[in-house]
């Protein structure tokens, strides 16, 4: 892949200035540009990309703090270097505070120079990488086997991306049904262990003694009826990923062998006397607060410490009403191939009944009614009469609507309109009159949302 180019913009309002930067800067392999004023950089950095833009505070017309102020208000992706006066420095830490990257002192530094630029270039470079993935992460509707593209899946979609590489644990916190386990599987598809094996295990399924076993394997011989050696789930996990969900239910003699295999990487088959290593990374599920359960002394601490390296909050599914659309057509799609039907939508109000309930039992209840819906319907299209009564029958829920912290504007305004639809049955009239905006102007946001109704 061929290296980038990178160009820089000299703002200047002194020619030999230019020329003296330019004489360092251009062996160096970067291509060179310049401006005399702030209004002419402003133009030239709106209408052409550039990495670095090196600004002179004391500039005519926009000075460089106001031309500072001009590229962040208009989101212009470059970096930004001062050059000051040594009796501007404090002018030049200002800028600093307001988005700069560095400041350089006149008269320039060669070495400061040639030292300053790669490195605000790396910081650039960052700064692309950072918005491309936030470009990709707002227009995905799947992640792995992930669906959503709410403010709240996208966290999840960035927290899966920065942790997947790493050697670190991993806890998934959320209620029953928000998909605890397609998230752990998405880290490990991630990962570099993608090639090994993806272990699962439900430690509230079994009693202690039986868990025990599962986890740790046996020795011909340990017990009654331990005829052959077998192999626990550690082992079967080695280069892989082992999964434990509702870790929070493990027996607490268990969490003290578990603790010593995440401490030691090792440990012996019950009955066994060798000690047997293993290479396994630990992702753990639970619906508990772990908080809790540790105050009730159910969880050791230590263990909890070991495994919560980090924390990864699956939301209920009332709290990203915005993907239920997205959820419901891929449910409807799947269980239309599987069950050889015909079905290929969901009606205008059937989606507002779906939008008005409030999912108690989250994603797992949504696609179980999509599945008994589309094996029900009679039509090429999901209809009132294909849901169960609980969801028709429901009570409309609270009008106020609740966004949470960091929702994006853009988000928030799309859920807003979205649930005034759905309060109002789909009526575009009305919405738009509760709104306080046209009717074409809605339209456009639907369309722009993609928006079938």
């Amino acid at each position: 892949m061929e290296e980038k180019i990178h160009k820089i913009l000299i703002v200047d309002d002194e020619d030999y200035i230019i020329e003296g930067l330019t004489v360092i800067l251009k062996p160096e392999g970067y291509k060179i540009d310049s401006a005399n004023d702030g209004e002419e950089a402003l133009q030239k950095l709106r209408n052409d990309a550039y990495s670095l833009a090196l600004i002179d505070l004391d500039i005519p017309k926009l000075d460089g703090l106001e031309l500072l102020a001009e590229i962040k208000k208009n989101d212009l992706l470059t970096e930004v270097v001062i050059i000051t006066g040594k009796g501007s420095i404090n002018t030049a830490v200002e800028a600093m505070k307001n988005g700069a990257y560095d400041y350089l002192t006149k008269p320039v530094e060669p070495d400061r120079l040639k030292s300053l630029v790669p490195k605000a270039l790396e910081h650039y470079q960052l700064l692309i990488s950072y918005r491309n993935l936030e470009t990709q992460l707002r227009h995905l509707t799947r992640y792995e086997s992930l669906i959503g593209q709410s403010t709240q899946m996208r966290d999840v979609y960035r927290t899966i991306d920065a942790v997947a590489d790493s050697t670190a644990n991993v806890v998934i916190t959320g209620e029953s049904g928000t998909g605890k386990e397609l998230v752990a599987r998405a880290v490990h598809h991630k990962s570099d262990r993608a090639r090994g094996p993806f272990i699962g295990l439900n430690c509230a399924a079994f009693p202690r003694e039986i868990l025990e076993n599962e986890l740790f394997g046996h020795e011909a011989g340990a017990f009654t009826g331990a005829l052959k050696e077998k192999a626990g789930y550690f082992e079967l996990a080695h280069g892989g990923t082992l999964f434990l969900d509702e870790v929070g239910e493990m027996p607490l003699e268990i969490q003290a062998k578990f603790l010593r295999v995440l401490e030691e990487r090792s440990f012996r088959r019950l009955g066994g006397k060798k000690e047997i290593s293993v290479d396994v990374r630990i992702i753990a599920a639970t619906n508990r607060d772990l908080d809790q359960a540790m105050g009730e002394k159910t969880l050791r601490e230590d263990l909890y410490y070991r495994l919560c390296v980090v924390e990864i909050k699956m939301p209920p599914l009332r709290d990203r009403m915005g993907d239920i659309e997205l959820l419901a057509l891929e449910f409807t799609k799947n269980f239309a191939e599987k069950n050889k039907k015909k079905v290929n939508g969901i009606s205008p109000r059937c989606f507002s009944v779906l939008n008005r309930y409030s999912w108690p039992g989250n994603v797992r209840e949504l696609k179980n009614v999509i599945e008994r819906a589309v094996i029900l319907c009679r039509s090429h299209i999901i209809e009132l009469e294909d849901l169960p009564p609980r969801i028709t029958q429901a009570k409309l829920g609270t009008q106020q609507i609740n966004l949470p912290l960091g929702t994006t504007l853009d988000d928030c305004e799309k859920e807003i309109i979205l649930r005034t639809l759905d309060h109002t049955e789909n009526n575009k009239t009305q919405t738009a009159k509760i709104l306080g905006v046209s009717l074409k102007t809605l339209h456009n946001k639907l369309n722009q949302y993609k928006f079938k109704g």
